[in-house]
């Protein structure tokens, strides 16, 4: 008889524990990985297109309401009708989460979860004319990107997530014109300030704590 009486509070305790609230630092040194698509607008010249693109991330959470996102980006855009835009971003973002991701008093997660981030990127771009390969510029630059998103938890290891940020780069200006049907990259002296805004939807996974 004893040895049941031990036996049922184990499991008694099992139960109880199973439906409490799953504990905040559970979520701390969570690994998720991710792929996104994404939309970018206002490419530093009026005759450029939007840029359409897809990448990846993965994640890190650091604390209950900090994550962080270490993300690859490619787009493509026009530049009129004579040349063309590729852009590639390598980076991070830190998010910080506005809601508590736990259901006060309740067992569960927020099914929305809205939070800000800011990060940084480095950025590559190539301009290259349409109907000649071989002429193209390209150049290097450094961004600063701040903006709002929010997950939508699907489940407890899946979400979608929707980001739009802006993103502020420091780098060489390069732009396109075409000259007697030629086109002409000029790049000019000096750095200056190019600004575009994004917008990123993507399904991320929870794989396992790295702590």
């Amino acid at each position: 008889m004893r040895t049941l009486a031990i036996t049922l509070a184990v499991v008694l305790a099992s139960a109880l524990h199973a439906g409490s609230p799953p504990a905040k630092n559970d979520r701390v040194g969570m690994v998720s990985v991710g792929g996104r698509s994404s939309i970018s607008l206002f490419n530093g010249a009026a005759n450029n297109s939007a840029g359409t693109g897809v990448g990846g991330q993965f994640r890190i959470r650091i604390a209950d309401r900090v994550n962080t996102d270490w993300f690859y980006d490619y787009f493509r855009s026009s530049i009129g009708d004579y040349a063309h835009r590729q852009d590639q971003h390598v980076g991070w973002s830190v998010l910080f989460y506005l809601r508590d991701p736990v259901l006060s008093g309740a067992e569960g997660r927020q099914f929305i979860q809205p939070y800000l981030l800011a990060g940084h990127c480095f950025d590559y771009t190539k301009q290259q004319a349409n109907n000649d390969p071989g002429n193209f510029a390209e150049r290097w630059s450094s961004a600063a990107q701040a903006g709002l998103g929010t997950h939508f938890n699907l489940t407890d290891r899946m979400d979608l997530s929707l980001v739009g940020q802006y993103m502020i780069h420091l780098g060489t200006d390069v732009h396109a014109e075409r000259e007697d049907d030629e086109v002409v990259f000029h790049k000019e002296r000096g750095s200056s300030l190019e600004g575009h805004l994004l917008f990123h939807v993507s399904f991320n996974f929870k794989l396992f704590h790295a702590w």
